[in-house]
C-alpha cells in the first residue's frame, strides 16, 4: 500500500497529548491496534508490541488506543517507563496497578503478596516475597478488575521500566488467555526487553513515507519550502517527531538553508539536542524546575515542591508550559515526550544536575530507596556512606524478591565503595543477584570485573564460577569450560568444596558440548579432589563423564547422595535431578526435578529455573507424560528467552518439535525444528545437534520420507569404519529409531554396522532402558529368528514400563513381526497394548499403524480401545477431576497445578468419557463411584 492511499490526518506526537482521530501514514498500525482491542473477547492475540525509533509516534498510537478503549467502554490502565525509576524495584508495576490497589476482594495470600510488594510499611522480619507469589497476585488483581470491566493495559517506554516490572509484565502477558484483558507495549526498537522481543506479535512503527511526511510538514504552522524542506526530509528520514521539531526550529530561524544540521551525529542524538533548543530562551527558574523534573524521573508535583520549597514551581514552569515542553495536570508534570527529559538532563552541566539530585534527596527522606539513588547520582567520587545506603536498598529489594533491582543497586554501590576488597565483594553479590534475576549476560559482565579488584583467591574463584555459569547457559560451552575447569583445578587442593562445586557446574557444559577432551578433563580434575562434603556434586560430575560405564559404581554414588540429600538444597536437588536422569532413573528424576522447581519458586529465583525446567521436560517426555512435558518445555522456553539461556531456548523448541512430530504434525514439527536452530552453531553443542537431528528424523518418518529420516538419524553417529555416537549419551537412545528407518529405507546393512559397533563398545551392565533400545534395534535389523529372542529380551524386564512410548514401539514392532509370520493370536496382545499406549499419548501416526496391524491380526474394531475409555484415571487426571468437582474453573486449576488452562481443558476432555459423564456437575458422583485404586 503506497503512502498516498493511507490515512493522512494530522496528529500530535507525544505521550501526554490525546491523539487526533486519524493518524498520518499509520493505517496498517491502526488496523492492528483495532484488532487488539477486539481481542478483549478472546478472539485473537491479546498482546501486541509496538517497536520503533524515538519519535516514530509509538506514544501517539498508545494514546489513540487509550481513547478507543474508553470509547468501547473498556477500563484503561497505563504505565510509562521512567529513566529515573529504573533502579526502583517494581515501580512500573506499582504505577500500572495503583488504581486497583490494595485489591480488597482478593484472597488473603494474594493480597498479602501485593501488600509486601507495594505496602507503605515493611517490617524487617517479614518473610521474603518470592517472584511467583507476586506475579500470581498481580494476575489475580487484574483478573478481578477485568471481571467487572474488560481492561486494556498500556505500557509505554518499556525500555525504561525496572527489570522487576518487566518480569511481572512478561508473566502476565503469557497468562491473559481466557481473560477480558489486552496488553499493548511500546518500546524503542533497539531496547525491547528479551521477554517481549521474539515471542509476541510485533508492529514496527517505521519511518513515514515521503507523501505522508510532506503532509505532516504542510500541517505545521509555518510549512517549510524549497531547499529547507528537502534538508528536513533528509535529516528527519521519515521520523515524525524530527519532522515537527525541525520544522519548528526552522520557523524560529535556527536552521539555515545551507546548514547541514550536524549530519555526523546519530538521529537520536540530533533529536535530543533539538528538544533542548528552547531551554536557553527560558528564564533561569524555569530551567531549574525542568531539570528537577528530568532528574526526578517521575513527574510528581509534590516531590518538586518539597525539593524547592523556596521556589514557586508552578509559576516557574509556566513559560515551559506555554512553549509546549510540559503540561501540568492531576498533580503531575507531564513532559511532551520522554526524549524531552533526556534532552533537558543532558543539556545541563554536572554541577547543575548534582544540585538537582541533592535537592531531591533532601526532599525524599521518607523514601530511602529513591533518596539513595539521588545521592548516588550526585556523588562526585567514591562515597562509603552512599554506597552503604544503596547496599541497604539492595537488601530491601532482595527481601521483596526484586533481584534485578538488588543487582543494579549493588553494582552502583560497588562503584561508590572506596576500598577495593569490599568493592569486589559487592560486585560478587551483584552478580549473584543478577543470576537469581535470570540475566546471565549481566552476570558475566559484573563477575568479570571482580578479578581486577582483589587478590583473594576465593573471591576470584567464586567470580569465575559465576562467569562460567553465565557462559554455560548459552551455547558458549568451550569458553565456559575453559573458565570453570581452570578454577576447579586451581582450587582442588586448597578449597576442595569450591572445586567440586565448580566441577559440578562445569559438568552441565561438558554434557551439552559432548566433547571427549572435556570429559577427560572432568575425569582428571575430579581425581585431584581427595575429600568432598558434596556427594550430590560428586555423583553428578562422575555420571557425566560416562553414564554407560561403571554403572554399578555410579548407582552407588547416587544412592549415597540421595541418602545425604538436603530437601531444600538447590545444589543437591539440581545435581541429583541431573544424575537420576542421565542414569535412566527416570521416575526419580521426575520427582526430584519437580521438587527442585518447587524450591526455586519458593525462593523467588529465576536464574536456574530454565535449565531445571528443561531437564524436567525431558524426564517427563521420556516417562510418557507428554502433555506435562509439552507444558514444561513451553515454560522452559519462556524462562530461557527471558534469561538469555540460548541452550534451553533451542533445546525446548527441539523437544516441542519432537512432540509435534510424534503426534502427527510433521509439517509444523519440521518448521519448528529448523527455526529453533536458525543462527545457532551446534558444532560445539553435540547434545543439541543430535536431538535436533532426531526431531527432523521423526518429522520425516511420519511424513513417509524414510530415506531422509534415516539420513538424519545416521548423522547422530560418525561415518568412521567403526561408527561411534556423535554425542556419547544422547545418540544411543536413537538406535531403535535408526533401525526402524533403515528397514523402510533399504539401509539395513549400514544400520547394522552402527548398532553392532556401538553394542560392542558398551559394557554389559547397561540400564534397562538402553538395553531395551539395543534389543529393539538388533531385532529389527536381524535376518534370522534371532529377532524373536531380541524382541522378547527387550520386553522381559518390567522396568521398561517406566518408558511407555519406547516400550510400545517394541510391542508394535514385535506384533508386526509376529503377524507377518502368521502368528496373529500371539501378535494381538502386543499390538493391543501398543495401541492403548499410543492413544493415551495421542501419538496418532503410531496409533493408526497399531490399529491397522490389529485389524490385520483379526481383532475387532474398538476392542483395543475399551481399556482406554473405561480404564483408571491417571494421578494427574484424578487431581484435575477432583478440583473441577469442587467447582474450580480451568484457570483456577491451572494456577494451582502450574499448568496452562488449555492443558486442563485437554485433560477434562479425556476425563469425561472415562468417567461416563458429560458435565462438570456429574464429576462428584462419578468420582465417588470410582475411588482411587
Amino acid at each position: 500500500m503506497n503512502d498516498a492511499g493511507r490515512n493522512t490526518t494530522v496528529v500530535h506526537i507525544g505521550p501526554d497529548y490525546p491523539a487526533d482521530p486519524g493518524i498520518l501514514g499509520r493505517a496498517a498500525e491502526l488496523s492492528r491496534l483495532t484488532g487488539l482491542l477486539g481481542a478483549v473477547d478472546g478472539t485473537g492475540p491479546q498482546v501486541l508490541v509496538l517497536v520503533g525509533e524515538p519519535g516514530a509516534g509509538k506514544s501517539t498510537l498508545v494514546d489513540w488506543t487509550a481513547e478507543q478503549g474508553r470509547a468501547r467502554g473498556l477500563g484503561v490502565l497505563r504505565v510509562r517507563g521512567s529513566e529515573g525509576e529504573r533502579g526502583l524495584g517494581l515501580s512500573g508495576v506499582h504505577q500500572l496497578l495503583h488504581p486497583l490497589l490494595p485489591g480488597e476482594g482478593l484472597p488473603a495470600p494474594q493480597r498479602a503478596a501485593l501488600d509486601r510488594a507495594f505496602g507503605m510499611t515493611q517490617a524487617q522480619h517479614e518473610v521474603h516475597l518470592d517472584q511467583l507469589s507476586l506475579c500470581i497476585g498481580v494476575l489475580a488483581l487484574i483478573g478481578e478488575a477485568a471481571a467487572r470491566r474488560p481492561l486494556v493495559l498500556l505500557v509505554d517506554d518499556v525500555q525504561w521500566l525496572d527489570l522487576g516490572s518487566v518480569d511481572v509484565l512478561g508473566f502476565l502477558a503469557r497468562r491473559l488467555e481466557g481473560k477480558p484483558v489486552v496488553l499493548l507495549l511500546a518500546a524503542r526498537e533497539e531496547a525491547v526487553p528479551a521477554r517481549f522481543d521474539r515471542d509476541f506479535p510485533q508492529v514496527t512503527v517505521g519511518p513515514l513515507g515521503r507523501a505522508a511526511a510532506g503532509l505532516l510538514l504542510d500541517a505545521q504552522p509555518h510549512p517549510p519550502r524549497g531547499r529547507a524542506r528537502t534538508q528536513i526530509f533528509q535529516q528527519a528520514a521519515g521520523n515524525p517527531l524530527a519532522l515537527i521539531e525541525l520544522s519548528r526550529a526552522l520557523a524560529r530561524g535556527r536552521i539555515g538553508t545551507g546548514q547541514d544540521g550536524g549530519a555526523a551525529l546519530p538521529l537520536t542524538a540530533r533529536l535530543e539536542n533539538l528538544f533542548a533548543a528552547d531551554l536557553p530562551g527560558l528564564p533561569e527558574p524555569t530551567r531549574e524546575a525542568l531539570l528537577l523534573i528530568a532528574a526526578a524521573g517521575t513527574g510528581r508535583l509534590a516531590d518538586l515542591l518539597r525539593a524547592a520549597p523556596s521556589s514557586d514551581i508552578v509559576q516557574a514552569l509556566d513559560p515551559a508550559e506555554r512553549v509546549g515542553l510540559v503540561r501540568i495536570e492531576d498533580g503531575q508534570v507531564l513532559l511532551r515526550h520522554p526524549l524531552v527529559r533526556s534532552a533537558i538532563y543532558q543539556a545541563a552541566s554536572f554541577a547543575e544536575r548534582r544540585h538537582a539530585h541533592l535537592a531531591l534527596a533532601g526532599a525524599l527522606a521518607d523514601e530511602p530507596d529513591r533518596r539513595a539513588w539521588h545521592l548516588a547520582a550526585a556523588a562526585t567520587g567514591q562515597d562509603a556512606e552512599v554506597a552503604d545506603a544503596l547496599a541497604q536498598s539492595a537488601e530491601r529489594a532482595r527481601a521483596r524478591g526484586g533481584y534485578a533491582a538488588a543487582a543494579t543497586a549493588l553494582e552502583r554501590a560497588a562503584e561508590l565503595t572506596p576500598a577495593a576488597e569490599p568493592r569486589a565483594r559487592r560486585l560478587l553479590m551483584a552478580a549473584q543477584a543478577a543470576m537469581f534475576a535470570g540475566h546471565p549476560q549481566w552476570v558475566g559482565e559484573i563477575s568479570g570485573r571482580v578479578g581486577d579488584l582483589t587478590e583473594d583467591a576465593r573471591l576470584r574463584a567464586e567470580a569465575s564460577l559465576l562467569g562460567g555459569w553465565a557462559l554455560g547457559v548459552t551455547l558458549r560451552h568451550e569458553e565456559a569450560l575453559t573458565l570453570l575447569l581452570g578454577v576447579a583445578e586451581a582450587t582442588a587442593a586448597s578449597a576442595p568444596d569450591l572445586a567440586l562445586s565448580t566441577l559440578s557446574t562445569a559438568a552441565t557444559s561438558v554434557y551439552n558440548s559432548g566433547s571427549p577432551f572435556h570429559r577427560a578433563e572432568l575425569r582428571r580434575i575430579g581425581a585431584l579432589i581427595e575429600e568432598s562434603d558434596d556427594p550430590a556434586g560428586l555423583a553428578w560430575s562422575q555420571a557425566v563423564i560416562d553414564p554407560h560405564r561403571g554403572r554399578t559404581r555410579l548407582l552407588g554414588l547416587l544412592k549415597d547422595a540421595l541418602a545425604a540429600m538436603e530437601q531444600e538444597s538447590l545444589s543437591d536437588l539440581t545435581a541429583l535431578g541431573g544424575t537420576t536422569w542421565i542414569l535412566d532413573e527416570t521416575e526419580d528424576a521426575v520427582r526430584i526435578l519437580g521438587q527442585t522447581m518447587d524450591v526455586l519458586r519458593r525462593a523467588g529465583s529465576a536464574g536456574t529455573n530454565a535449565t531445571v525446567m528443561q531437564a524436567l521436560a525431558l524426564a517427563l517426555f521420556e516417562s510418557g507424560s507428554w502433555t506435562a512435558a509439552q507444558d514444561a518445555a513451553d515454560e522452559a522456553f519462556w524462562m530461557a528467552t527471558e534469561a538469555g539461556a540460548d541452550n534451553v531456548t533451542v533445546g525446548s523448541c527441539v523437544l516441542q518439535a519432537t512432540l509435534r512430530a510424534l503426534r502427527g504434525d510433521h509439517t509444523t514439527a519440521r518448521a519448528q525444528a529448523l527455526e529453533a536452530v536458525r543462527g545457532a552453531d551446534l558444532r560445539r553443542s553435540l547434545n543439541l545437534q543430535v536431538r535436533h537431528r532426531h526431531a527432523l528424523a521423526m518429522a520425516a518418518f511420519v511424513a513417509g520420507d524414510h530415506a531422509d529420516a534415516y539420513e538424519q538419524l545416521r548423522a547422530t553417529f560418525t561415518r568412521d569404519f567403526r561408527p561411534a555416537p556423535v554425542h556419547y549419551h544422547a545418540s544411543l537412545y536413537y538406535l531403535g529409531d535408526l533401525a526402524a528407518a533403515a528397514v523402510r529405507a533399504g539401509r539395513r546393512e549400514d544400520a547394522r554396522t552402527v548398532v553392532e559397533a556401538v553394542e560392542d563398545g558398551l559394557e554389559p551392565d547397561r540400564s534397562p532402558r538402553l538395553a531395551a533400545v539395543l534389543h529393539r534395534a538388533a531385532a529389527l535389523l536381524s535376518d534370522t529368528d534371532d529377532a524373536e529372542k531380541r524382541f522378547s529380551a527387550a520386553l522381559a524386564d518390567s522396568t521398561t514400563d517406566c518408558w511407555p512410548f519406547e516400550k510400545a514401539l517394541i510391542q508394535l514392532d514385535f506384533g508386526e513381526w509376529l503377524r507377518r509370520r502368521r502368528r496373529s493370536a500371539e501378535a494381538r496382545p502386543h499390538l493391543g497394548a501398543a495401541l492403548e499406549c499410543f492413544q493415551r499419548l495421542d501419538a496418532r501416526p503410531w496409533a493408526d499403524r497399531a490399529a491397522a496391524e490389529l485389524r490385520a491380526a483379526g481383532a475387532l474394531a474398538g476392542t483395543a480401545t475399551a481399556t482406554s475409555t473405561a480404564g483408571e484415571l491417571t494421578a494427574q487426571e484424578r487431581q484435575i477431576a477432583e478440583l473441577a468437582a469442587q467447582g474450580l474453573t480451568n484457570r483456577d486449576i491451572a494456577a494451582r497445578l502450574y499448568l496452562s488452562p488449555r492443558t486442563v481443558g485437554y485433560h477434562l476432555h479425556k476425563i469425561f468419557p472415562k468417567l461416563g459423564v458429560s458435565a462438570r456437575a456429574q464429576l462428584r458422583d462419578a468420582l465417588a463411584q470410582d475411588p482411587p485404586r
